[in-house]
C-alpha cells in the first residue's frame, strides 16, 4: 500500500509541476500576444500617419512652390513661349517684349482674330 501511495504522491507531484510550468508558458505567451498587439496598434498609427504625410507632400499648392524655389523655376508666359510650327517644324520666336499689345503681337499658326 505504501509503494501505491508513493507512485500516486510521484504522479501527483510531476501533475502538479506540468501544471505550474504549462501555466508560466500561457502567462509568458499572453504578455508577448499583448506585447504584439501594442506594436501592431503602433504602427497602424504610424502608417496612417505617413499616408496622409503623403497625401499632403503631394498637393499641386506645394508642388509648385518647391519648384518655384528649389528649382528656380516660373511659370510660362507668352515673352518667354517658342510655338513649333507644324509644317515646317521651324521654331517661331515670339518677340519678348511682355507690355506688346495684342494688336501688334504676331498671331500664332492657325491662330485666328
Amino acid at each position: 500500500m505504501t509503494r501505491l501511495n508513493l507512485v500516486l504522491l510521484l504522479a501527483v507531484l510531476a501533475s502538479a509541476m506540468y501544471l505550474v510550468r504549462t501555466q508560466y508558458e500561457s502567462r509568458n505567451l499572453t504578455v508577448q500576444l499583448d506585447r504584439e498587439t501594442r506594436l501592431a496598434r503602433r504602427l497602424d498609427v504610424e502608417f496612417d500617419r505617413l499616408q496622409v504625410e503623403r497625401r499632403g507632400q503631394a498637393t499641386p499648392l506645394r508642388v509648385e512652390k518647391l519648384a518655384k524655389e528649389q528649382l528656380q523655376m516660373r511659370t510660362t508666359t507668352p515673352a518667354i513661349t517658342q510655338y513649333v510650327s507644324a509644317s515646317t517644324g521651324a521654331l517661331i520666336p515670339l518677340p519678348a517684349a511682355p507690355a506688346a499689345s495684342a494688336a501688334s503681337a504676331p498671331q500664332r499658326p492657325g491662330a485666328r482674330r
